[in-house]
């Protein structure tokens, strides 16, 4: 078997680009439920920053005191030895400045912690007062305060936002299925569903990323910028160091260089992977819905190919995503070291002092975490925004079927349906699957229509069951245009036994429920006698207990069938849609199902698509259908005596 090329993404027909602004705008839509615990998280983060501030007003203090207590040079000593002796007030050099203010302001505040200390035998200094008071005061009080409070608030932070990020995943996970649901079968007959599912599981789960991670960073880290670089004006202001800050000023820029150079190739890449992993969802999602054909025809080796390659795809995409992201932590943190480099060399050149040069280069390093976050938080904007373009794409589809302003509640139905002029093309279709189909059926009447393939018969039953709406004409039931019925009425009002019986993989007794939420167990039991599914279902351990696993495998196809006839049985529905239920199955088999059908349909009205003419000779009314057009129609007997279209079908299946 000749391989095929890999799948390629193909976008979806409605999607779409969006601006940042546009992306993240919606999802404060959803975060605003939870704005109590988002601005205690963001709050939390921006008070993490401002527990810098106490140690930074601690270090110039703390090293002035240092470079008092440092050992002098021998031509230093001999010279204050020679000098006359000053009064005993002024043999302590006194501190000028905002150094000298803070100095004061800390040894007095250490001396009130000293003499609390004392009352209880500590004494926090020597003899020989060798360490210094502010010193001294930030180790033993200062520090481990901050650290504690600096805990709390990032622990706060933290929990607060990951809350809000998971409860947003989960309602745009829940809109995204809700609004799928709603839209008209015309939208599932044009997308990929394994790239749906993607959309649904994988795509918001960036969202989390997006509230906890990026509000995280951007709560404390810019803040933290913000502390550290209005103490260095401060202490720039203090010192007279404005030549040094316009400095700081020019070259701090420079950090955010690479991230704008490499940003636009985080977005590309970001969203290229998140469209292979859709390939990926889709291929998987082919190969176990196509199971039994894979294994009829024994390909899957040549499946498991197929699903490398789209792998292989994926990971090639991811890689570069990860490679261009992994580049921007490393080329700020170059540049950074660069200016910090030249900014020590401008200081030792121009001899500024260590205890005015570190009050200002330690909130720079400090600063230097916080742009490496951003930095990253950059390469996070990026991927969440691709996610998000898949997402609001999604959501911005608009092809569910309008329900009118002001439904009528149609409890009931009493008289008849009639279809007038009823035209109806698909979007991809380049001529009309219906047109202009003219008839009526009327209560407890049997009407079926016959055709062949691709004549319009499926079509005519999706438009009775408001599948689609007609492009042209009008359906009335008891004289009301069915667009102006409640629509949850009129699902209630008609039921439909397909050709392909759809299961759920959960118990049979919940398969003949689904629909019918209140029904008991014994109403349950009581349908499936109908549909002569009862002796089948006991005829197992488990009972109807039994699972009926994925999409109904674990039954044969008349199993199935009877299945969905209890369903429908336990619905009691006024107006029954048949999709021919027989045509697949043994002669045995079609029987007990035949059997079960004549019970469903009696005292309904039923309109039966065809396709063993056999099953409609009793038929009230035969529609036939060619090319989308009703041809004929009349009775069995008239149609067949007629000898147009309706007999060249019956002779096909030689039935006279």
């Amino acid at each position: 078997m000749s391989a095929k090329k890999p799948k390629v993404y193909v976008k979806e027909f409605f999607d779409r680009d969006y601006t940042a602004k546009e992306a993240y705008s919606r999802v404060w839509r959803y975060a605003k439920r939870y704005r109590f615990r988002l601005v205690a998280g963001i709050v939390c983060g921006m008070l993490t920053a401002g527990t810098l501030l106490p140690l930074y007003q601690a270090i110039q203090p703390t090293l002035a005191r240092v470079e008092a207590r440092a050992p002098k040079a021998p031509a230093q000593a001999a010279a204050e030895s020679a000098a006359p002796a000053q009064a005993p007030q002024e043999a302590k050099p006194a501190a000028g400045g905002a150094a000298g203010k803070q100095a004061r302001k800390l040894e007095k505040e250490y001396g009130k912690i000293q003499k609390f200390a004392k009352r209880f035998g500590i004494d926090l200094q020597d003899e020989d007062d060798e360490i210094g008071l502010p010193l001294l005061f930030v180790i033993i009080v200062l520090v481990p305060l901050v650290a504690l409070v600096r805990c709390g608030l990032v622990f706060l932070n933290h929990y607060c936002l990951a809350w809000c990020g998971m409860k947003t995943v989960r309602d745009i996970r829940c809109d995204i299925l809700e609004h799928v649901q709603n839209q008209s079968m015309q939208f599932f007959g044009r997308i990929d569903v394994g790239q749906l599912m993607s959309r649904c599981t994988n795509d918001p789960q960036q969202v989390k990323m997006i509230v906890q991670h990026i509000l995280q960073e951007l709560a404390q880290a810019p803040f933290e910028i913000i502390v550290s670089v209005g103490f260095i004006i401060w202490s720039a202001i203090s010192n007279k160091m404005l030549p040094t800050l316009a400095i700081i000023f020019i070259g701090f820029p420079l950090f955010m260089c690479p991230v704008i150079f490499l940003s636009k190739k985080i977005r590309k890449w970001s969203r290229r992977a998140l469209e292979r992993f859709s390939i990926v969802g889709s291929r998987i999602h082919e190969i176990l819905t196509c199971i039994k054909v894979v294994k009829a025809y024994d390909t899957a080796s040549f499946e498991n190919h197929r699903y490398a390659k789209a792998n292989d795809e994926t990971l090639k995409a991811t890689l570069r995503a990860l490679r261009w992201g992994l580049l921007v932590g490393p080329a700020v943190e170059t540049v950074g070291i660069f200016l910090i480099c030249i900014f020590v060399l401008w200081c030792f050149a121009t001899g500024v002092k260590l205890s005015a040069i570190i009050p200002m280069l330690a909130p720079l390093l400090m600063i230097y975490k916080p742009i490496k976050q951003l930095s990253r938080l950059q390469v996070q904007v990026e991927q969440g925004r691709a996610a998000l373009a898949r997402i609001w794409s999604i959501l911005d589809v608009k092809m569910e079927l309008q329900e009118a302003p002001s439904p009528v509640s149609k409890p009931t139905f009493d008289d008849k349906v009639v279809f007038s002029s009823v035209s109806f093309r698909y979007d991809t279709a380049e001529r009309d699957a219906v047109h202009d189909a003219s008839f009526s059926i009327e209560r407890g009447k049997l009407v079926a229509v016959v055709g062949g393939t691709g004549s319009g018969k499926s079509t005519l039953g999706s438009l009775l069951s408001r599948f689609f709406d007609p492009s042209a004409g009008k359906i009335e039931m008891d004289g009301v245009d069915l667009r102006a019925i409640r629509i949850a009425d009129l699902r209630k009002l008609i039921g439909a036994v397909q050709q392909e019986t759809q299961l759920f993989n959960d118990t049979i007794e919940n398969n003949i429920r689904y629909g019918t939420p209140d029904a008991t167990h014994e109403q349950i039991v009581e349908a499936a006698k109908l549909a002569n599914a009862h002796d089948f279902i006991m005829s197992q351990p488990e009972g109807y207990a039994r699972l009926a696993g994925e999409k109904g495998f674990a039954l044969s196809g008349g199993e199935r069938q009877r299945i969905a006839i209890a369903r429908a049985i336990l619905k009691n529905p006024p107006i029954l849609i048949l999709d021919e239920a027989t045509s697949a199955l043994d002669t045995v088999t079609e029987k007990l199902v035949q059997d079960a059908i004549d019970r469903l349909m009696k005292e309904r009205t039923t309109f039966a698509i065809a396709h063993r003419l056999s099953t409609i000779r009793n038929a009230d009314l035969i529609l036939v259908m060619q090319e989308g057009r009703i041809v004929e129609r009349g009775t069995h007997e008239t149609l067949y005596a007629a000898g147009g279209v309706y007999r060249k079908l019956c002779d096909m299946q030689h039935q006279k």
